[in-house]
């Protein structure tokens, strides 16, 4: 059992966070296919963060890593190849990937820099790096906020904003960024897959794809 509080819940309560994504599925998809809209149609691709591979699965990444090793066997059950890694240090090769994903995973590494430079270090030339967020200034976010020491999960979290998010993209040599946004609801009230917007600003949920020198 992991010792970093970041990790741990993750393990201790995987079916939990698993079942998150069928009590809110309207939200789930909304924010699966805002994902889909900005993510490679091909590639070789790797997920950063995969967790029980929600995403991965049902978008074809091929590959993941996840620190939390109870959350790997749902991802590969999904059809996922999978390592137990860190963000900060990714076990693959120099320009091994086409593209990389990153959903909700920032907001809980130790040095999001770090995990930046990573996934440069395995794109290749002009790949494309895809994260999805909670925007820290949208109401879920700041709902999130509020509420973070009685979430198992988020309690550890450090959320961002967009305009934080993009500042980090382009320390680390992205650029070419587009950026998506869905989730105008709270969760409570999300009963239907929400249309995507372009930008940011409203939406709780955002996409940002930038690319590699």
């Amino acid at each position: 059992m992991s010792a970093d509080p970041k990790i741990e819940p993750f393990e201790l309560f995987h079916r939990r966070y698993d079942e998150w994504f069928e009590r809110h599925e309207a939200a789930y998809l909304s924010e699966l296919l805002a994902v889909r809209a900005l993510l490679p149609l091909r590639g070789r691709g790797l997920e950063i963060g995969v967790g029980t591979g929600r995403f991965a699965g049902p978008l074809g990444v091929e590959f993941g890593i996840d620190p939390a090793a109870e959350m790997l066997g749902y991802a590969r059950s999904r059809g996922v190849c999978v390592a137990a890694a860190v963000a900060e240090a990714l076990p693959f090769a120099d320009a091994a990937f086409d593209y990389t994903l990153v959903v909700t995973t920032i907001c809980f590494v130790d040095d999001p820099t770090a995990m930046l430079r990573e996934a440069a270090r395995v794109l290749r030339p002009g790949g494309a790096l895809v994260i999805g967020l909670i925007d820290r200034e949208s109401p879920l976010g700041r709902d999130y906020v509020a509420h973070q020491a009685e979430n198992v999960f988020y309690r550890d979290a450090k959320f961002y904003s967009a305009a934080e998010v993009g500042a980090l993209l382009a320390q680390a040599g992205f650029s070419d960024a587009i950026w998506l946004q869905t989730l105008t609801q709270p969760l409570s009230e999300a009963r239907e897959i929400e249309p995507l917007a372009e930008g940011t600003g409203r939406g709780a949920f955002l996409v940002v794809r930038a690319r590699t020198p």
